[in-house]
């Protein structure tokens, strides 16, 4: 039984290590993490709390959440000053107050997290308990890109092919929306195919514009499923094929997209 505890803990040390919250059981683990968060270890006191944020081998319940984040965000615990400005900003059992979440996500962003860098750059870009500033959203944007996060990836690369809070620029755009394309963000997979439809910073390819198309049409983006329609309409890419073209029409337009509507109308009356 020793030896088993003994293995636990060393377990649940790697796994800490590694920025989860439990191994084996997260029953077991939390028995064994609660007794170290009650002796003041930051990083237990974090990780109790995660167990509690999401009800991870725990009922869940912010309130608790709350209490554990904040012993652990007072010790400086950057993922725990993370937790504590998410139940800030989303309002998870407290009221919503956006300035306390800065704040926390700033002490987080400052130490490197990258989902408190994200957090400040959705802040600032949405002018949330500061004045809107999109340089200071691209500045923290790129600071959690670099480190791979994805969403931030696709942030940034969104400001570089519209030009927000930077100068346009299609090649950096392209090369900050790659990756969550890749890892399926519908968003960055729409934005490559126009990109190719277009030519915008690569060469005009309709086979690979209708590649990312589908991708993200697939995942359900109603504007991807319209112009992967238009394409089938038009033969852009594909073989011309009315009757699929209708198809992503009407998909497009169930999920609230009016030209998706107003194509799949012009379809049905012509008799597709």
């Amino acid at each position: 039984m020793k030896k088993f505890l003994a293995m636990m803990v060393v377990l649940i040390g790697i796994s800490l290590t590694n920025g989860n919250c439990y191994a084996i059981s997260e029953e077991d683990f939390f028995s064994i993490a609660l007794e170290k968060a009650e002796n003041g270890d930051p990083e237990y006191q974090w990780c109790i709390g995660f167990m509690y944020d999401f009800g991870k081998g725990i009922k869940q319940d912010y309130k608790k959440a709350f209490e554990w984040y904040e012993k652990s965000a007072n010790q400086g615990n950057s993922k725990a000053q993370f937790g504590l400005g998410s139940i800030y900003y989303y309002g998870k059992g407290i009221k919503k107050n956006y300035k306390k979440a800065f704040n926390l996500f700033e002490k987080s962003a400052i130490q490197g997290n990258s989902d408190a860098q994200l957090k400040l750059g959705i802040m600032y870009a949405n002018g949330y308990s500061v004045k809107q500033n999109f340089s200071k959203a691209k500045e923290w944007y790129e600071k959690s890109a670099i480190q791979g996060n994805i969403d931030a990836q696709n942030s940034l690369g969104s400001m570089y092919y519209i030009g927000l809070g930077v100068n346009k620029d299609y090649k950096k755009a392209r090369k900050w929306l790659e990756n969550p394309a890749i890892q399926g963000n519908p968003s960055a997979q729409l934005i490559l195919g126009v990109m190719y439809e277009k030519g915008y910073g690569v060469r005009q390819n309709y086979k690979k514009a209708f590649e990312w198309y589908e991708k993200a049409a697939i995942q359900g983006h109603p504007e991807a499923q319209n112009i992967l329609g238009i394409m089938y309409a038009d033969g852009q890419g594909i073989r011309q094929d009315k009757s699929i073209a209708k198809e992503w029409f009407g998909k497009s337009c169930d999920n609230g997209n009016h030209n998706g509507c107003d194509n799949y109308r012009k379809l049905n009356e012509a008799g597709y």
